[in-house]
């Protein structure tokens, strides 16, 4: 595959979900590069988790086109694991739904149980597990199914900081090891900082701005320049900064 073919390209993208149309995003264009980490924020029902569904190929535009790769993973907000299986058995489970045979669906159950450091939990179930470690299932299983995309809508929202400072350290050495495209939805300024490479502010169902984080890692939030990239992109969000007057040239990537 070439560069190009790799990336996520979303072009003039229209959704709404009732006749006449109420529009929940609006004319979205944005180019996401192969290995990138990128992070969609916003307030509540600014339309994020909806173009998420929609590079999952989980929604369809109503018009405009979405060009992805083949495989995507995806992690939820709500763990979505089947409560009669195993920590073992979810994962396996996807690996095979994706066509693996059975050899490879047990070494790739293996490999992504110990990478989120759950290969001594494959026998409990999810109701024996505490929150970070349903979510650290959730993304065993999401890259079990060896995607070339991993989808995140607001994994860490229902966790205790302790745990979210976990998990996001487990997701930034995954997402070098692995070297997948990550695309996360968040609401929160300061993990969106803390992780991505660029960060796309919406509002009202629109692109305003695709903003590049220029930090180098690893990052904390005491780091010098950290709290500059957290006023830049707070303004942006806000509508204050003179940035979010300009054209999208940035989203291009």
């Amino acid at each position: 595959m070439t560069d190009e073919a790799d990336r996520i390209v979303l072009a003039n993208v229209n959704k709404s979900y009732v006749t006449p149309p109420v529009y929940v995003v609006r004319n979205f264009s944005l180019s996401i590069r192969r290995g990138e980490f990128f992070c969609l924020i916003g307030p509540s029902g600014c339309g994020k988790s909806t173009v998420l569904k929609l590079i999952a190929g989980i929604e369809a535009p109503t018009s405009g086109s979405v060009r992805r790769p083949p495989r995507i993973g995806m992690v939820f907000q709500s763990y979505a694991l089947l409560p009669w299986l195993t920590v073992e058995a979810n994962v396996a489970f996807a690996a095979r739904m994706a066509g693996f045979a059975n050899e490879k669906v047990k070494s790739l159950t293996r490999s992504y149980l110990k990478m989120v450091h759950l290969e001594h939990f494959a026998d409990r179930y999810p109701r024996e597990l505490s929150g970070g470690q349903r979510q650290r299932v959730g993304l065993a299983r999401a890259l079990s199914v060896e995607p070339d995309v991993l989808l995140m809508d607001e994994p860490f929202s229902a966790l205790d900081p302790l745990m979210v400072e976990e998990l996001h350290a487990d997701v930034l050495r995954i997402w070098n090891v692995t070297k997948k495209t990550i695309v996360l939805v968040s609401h929160h300024f300061e993990e969106a900082v803390l992780l991505a490479d660029r960060i796309g502010v919406m509002r009202d169902g629109r692109l305003e701005e695709v903003i590049d984080i220029d930090l180098p890692r690893p990052r904390s939030e005491n780091q010098e320049n950290f709290g500059r990239e957290m006023r830049r992109l707070k303004a942006c969000a806000s509508g204050t900064a003179a940035g979010s007057r300009k054209t999208l040239r940035k989203s291009a990537g």
